[in-house]
């Protein structure tokens, strides 16, 4: 008999050759961690890295931005109001670039020199949508598309906002902001506050930011504030010295509004869109400057709606993270002009709550569906803490929590209404609320019925990469 033929004997073969399988399905995955060939973020003569971003008119002002390297001095956008036509480009027009050059080969973790190239666009229509493309005259991008804001005041607009990405940013950010722009596709523009990558200068992790994000970052208008992992030492002088410099790609990779504080130009900011004032903060540094330069802001504000966004939260998701100086600082001045949203990061977790409207209690029988501003702490990254920290002797009350889950929110403004809704990276919805303008300017809170999520689960079990 030939045994190798046997029956059972292939059955045992391949059994032996399932083992493996067997022991995966039994103990679980080890993580392994992708490695990147160090080439892998190095320009090319092709365009990459396209953004585009608003001014502080997002009715008539945006701005692309992309990078080459040194072989392009000079790039174009084309662009034009898209039709339903394939030769839209037809009616379209061309302009010439701004050149910056990133040289940055004498800074160990960004090694890198190359081209960016930059349009500031100031005369566009309201409502339109635009398609455009950047190149040199030659070598061009694909056709790209964003919507420029309405005129009308109380017009329904979206938006999305995720905290830190910062780690693991190609590996699990991109199936988070992916789900993002499947959930609200429609979606203006796209907050990021702060900590989009770990290591400030890295020139690797801000390619994992770009290629993250893909055709996103150049469709739906990005608008970032700075983190603490945006700021760190070019080299060890520096180092040496205690001091950190702010990411020297930011500049040259984001073209924003040029409105904030002097010397705080592209980190600090506002646009006005439609009848929303949105205020970029940087927590970082010159916190007293931005409070003065704040306070005349929000004085001379025209706007029904106020949201600010920043990194270090007033009111923290964790223990031992709480900024007492910076809500000391701010916090006046949000309750004097009724800010209706903060929009945070820094601590991997999630919490939602609220303050008091002016000198009135929470849970009074008639004002309990009152609030003053309403703080968010989200996490849209790999990268997970632990729930802690208490508002309540802070002046707060916490309403909703979530630990080892990434998220990221829409916020739908439509007149007198804004709804919030925060959403896992699987589309779950996990907690919702709206919020509606009172004459008198005190907003009616409206919490609504969400998908039941657990608000606490296991630890994260990736390896952190502080």
């Amino acid at each position: 008999m030939n045994y190798l033929n046997h029956p059972s004997k292939t059955f045992f073969i391949f059994i032996l050759s399932c083992f493996p399988l067997l022991v995966l399905a039994q103990e679980g995955l080890t993580y392994r961690a992708p490695q990147f060939h160090l080439d892998w973020s190095k320009p090319s003569p092709y365009p990459d890295r396209i953004v585009v971003s608003f001014g502080e008119n997002p009715s008539k002002e945006a701005s692309v931005t992309w990078r080459t390297d040194s072989t392009v001095a000079q790039g174009y956008v084309e662009i034009a109001l898209a039709t339903a036509a394939p030769k839209f480009w037809k009616t379209g027009k061309a302009i010439e670039a701004k050149l910056e050059v990133l040289d940055a080969l004498s800074i160990p973790e960004a090694n890198i020199y190359a081209h960016y190239h930059s349009v500031s666009l100031s005369d566009l229509l309201p409502d339109q949508i635009y398609a455009y493309r950047v190149g040199d005259g030659q070598r061009w991008s694909e056709w790209f598309q964003f919507r420029t804001a309405s005129e009308q005041p109380n017009d329904k607009f979206s938006f999305l906002y995720v905290g830190d990405a910062q780690n693991y940013v190609l590996e699990l950010w991109s199936r988070l902001i992916r789900e993002g722009f499947r959930t609200a596709p429609e979606a203006r523009f796209f907050i990021h506050a702060g900590d989009l990558i770990n290591s400030a200068h890295r020139e690797q992790e801000w390619h994992e930011w770009f290629t993250a994000g893909g055709f996103i970052h150049s469709m739906i208008p990005s608008m970032p504030t700075p983190g603490n992992h945006e700021y760190r030492a070019k080299n060890q002088d520096e180092a040496n010295r205690k001091e950190r410099s702010l990411s020297v790609q930011w500049r040259p990779q984001f073209t924003l509004p040029l409105n904030g504080p002097e010397g705080l130009e592209e980190t600090v900011y506002y646009m006005d869109y439609q009848d929303l004032r949105m205020v970029f903060l940087d927590s970082n540094r010159d916190q007293v400057a931005q409070a003065m330069w704040l306070e005349k802001l929000l004085k001379d504000n025209p706007k029904k709606w106020t949201i600010l966004t920043y990194h270090h939260p007033l009111f923290s998701a964790s223990n031992g993270r709480d900024n007492e100086e910076l809500r000391n600082l701010w916090k006046p001045i949000f309750d004097k002009y009724r800010v209706d949203l903060a929009l945070q990061g820094h601590d991997h977790a999630y919490a939602r709550g609220r303050v008091s409207p002016g000198e009135n209690v929470m849970d009074g029988m008639n004002l309990r569906d009152q609030t003053g501003t309403v703080y968010v702490v989200s996490v849209s990254g790999g990268k997970m803490y632990d729930i802690g920290d208490d508002w309540t002797a802070k002046g707060g009350q916490r309403d909703r929590i979530a630990e080892n889950t990434q998220l990221f929110q829409v916020i739908t403004v439509e007149g007198d209404r804004l709804k919030f809704e925060s959403y896992t990276a699987i589309g779950e919805l996990y907690d919702a609320f709206e919020l509606v303008k009172g004459e008198n300017g005190v907003n009616q809170f409206i919490e609504l019925r969400v998908n039941a999520v657990p608000e606490k689960t296991h630890s994260n079990t990736l390896p952190y990469k502080d």
